[in-house]
């Protein structure tokens, strides 16, 4: 299990725990009983033993999404990422016949159905390609509330604190983390559910009737429901931190969050964003440094390996260079993967600086993270085809203070599978804002900002553009949709 107060070591004993936990995981844990990477090993002629340090991981080739992904062979591929010990093995290792005979057989039996059988699941939300189930057994639950209640640490949380929850019920990182480390830490949690279950005036009453100090959720339902609450006239007056989660959150959003919030009573408030992804199986957060300070996210040497990689070769960065983040566990049960490409790009990298806001001695995940598939090939004329960065145009869009609901559509001209593609820009206004300057306005600075405008702009009410982002429909509002012939 995770050491306690890992958040006050310094930097080189820090880097020998996790060295040391990484290579008792790979020779003891992984190497036996992980059928995929067992095969691996053999087919690379790799001797985990070998590997002692993260920078000995180069030796082990990536993971992918697609190696997890069912084939016509292979329909449950993702079964050989689960621990699978052999029973007769384990019986035969010294420390399990010691307990045995100490504390009896059906002891020692139980004791390892809760370490290796998996008995909970999480799952990819399946965006690009069908959702991948991830199992955690009873050791991996523990593991979930130890890096929850890391987190309720790191953002400066109280048990005097009453938090909403507004993950949408799903078998999803974001909202099961949250479960578990308000459970660990011992703090009053609601679960609402999100916009599917209550609706948002449902999440505005919680909110309202239990002085809720906390507010969880998905950025744009978070200030979806922050701007229906003040065109009701709620007063929020004692929020003192919002926490996201599920996705990116650009400064401008933040901005916007801050600014309704005073305007309804709550002074002081502190936004806190988090980073997990469901192959993590646990997420990071950052401290509740002051506006628009980021101080990075706080990562745990002891419970996983994060490396940096050049995106296109592959090749491990330097501390504080960008690059693809690349994670693997430590001490993980149920589904594991190693050195798994997660497709998420960061700006900053990893740096071991202590924080400069709490101070703490943890490795920090720095700067902007954005989606690699978020950069899209587009043929915008019949030369050549145009990358387009769509991280960037969604941070410029999420910040836009004339902007209340935005979308993002890619077609074909005249529905012509062969013709050139179109980007096209649906809005809503925020009120008083005038939609001709608006549009001659975004033009520009999309124009700026990746070099391309759109090849027209559609102005919605909010209503309908909430109806196009399926904000009270879906686990993720869709920013982004694709109707190109496939």
């Amino acid at each position: 299990m995770p050491s306690d107060n890992v958040d006050k070591l310094d930097a080189r004993t820090l880097r020998q725990m996790r060295d040391e936990r990484l290579h008792r995981f790979l020779t003891r844990v992984v190497a036996p009983h992980s059928p995929y990477y067992r095969r691996l090993f053999e087919a690379h002629r790799i001797d985990p033993r070998s590997i002692r340090t993260v920078a000995d991981l180069e030796a082990i080739p990536f993971t992918q999404k697609s190696d997890l992904l069912p084939t016509a062979d292979e329909p449950q591929r993702f079964l050989q990422f689960i621990l699978q010990p052999d029973a007769e093995r384990l019986k035969r290792q010294p420390r399990v016949i010691l307990r045995a005979l100490l504390e009896g057989r059906d002891v020692v039996k139980r004791e390892l159905e809760r370490e290796y059988r998996p008995i909970f699941m999480t799952a990819t939300t399946g965006r690009s390609s069908a959702p991948i189930p991830f199992f955690y057994t009873d050791y991996d639950l523990q593991r979930l509330r130890v890096s929850g209640h890391r987190l309720i640490e790191v953002f400066g949380g109280s048990t005097d604190f009453r938090a909403i929850n507004m993950f949408p019920f799903a078998p999803h990182l974001a909202f099961w983390q949250v479960v578990f480390a308000c459970f660990e830490f011992g703090m009053l949690n609601v679960p609402t559910g999100g916009g599917k279950v209550m609706g948002t005036d449902g999440n505005v009453k919680m909110i309202e009737k239990f002085d809720a100090s906390v507010i969880i959720g998905m950025p744009s339902f978070v200030y979806h429901v922050l701007r229906t609450a003040r065109e009701q006239g709620v007063k929020f007056a004692k929020v003192r931190r919002i926490i996201l989660g599920g996705e990116k959150t650009p400064e401008g959003m933040r901005q916007k969050m801050l600014s309704i919030l005073d305007e309804m009573g709550s002074k002081d408030v502190r936004i806190c964003g988090t980073y997990g992804f469901t192959e993590a199986k646990l997420a990071w957060g950052e401290c509740p440094a002051p506006f628009p300070h980021s101080p990075g996210y706080h990562i745990y040497p002891d419970m996983g390996a994060v490396e940096i990689v050049d995106p296109e070769t592959g090749k491990v960065r330097g501390e504080g260079e960008p690059g693809e983040i690349v994670y693997t566990p430590i001490d993980a049960r149920g589904t594991v993967v190693l050195r798994y490409r997660t497709g998420d790009l960061i700006d900053g990298g990893v740096i071991w600086e202590p924080c400069p806001y709490c101070h703490r001695t943890l490795p920090r995940l720095v700067g902007k993270i954005s989606r690699r598939s978020n950069i899209a090939d587009l043929k915008l004329d019949k030369i050549k085809g145009t990358l387009v960065d769509f991280n960037s145009l969604q941070h410029l869009l999420d910040g836009c203070t004339d902007i209340e609901e935005w979308q993002l559509e890619l077609r074909k001209a005249h529905d012509d599978p062969l013709g050139l593609d179109e980007v096209i820009l649906h809005v809503a206004p925020r009120n008083g804002a005038s939609p001709d300057k608006l549009k001659d306005q975004l033009s520009s600075q999309i124009h700026q900002a990746i070099e391309i405008s759109p090849n027209r702009i559609e102005i919605h009410s909010l209503d309908d553009m909430l109806k196009r982002v399926r904000m009270e429909t879906e686990l993720k509002e869709k920013r982004v949709i694709d109707n190109r012939p496939k």
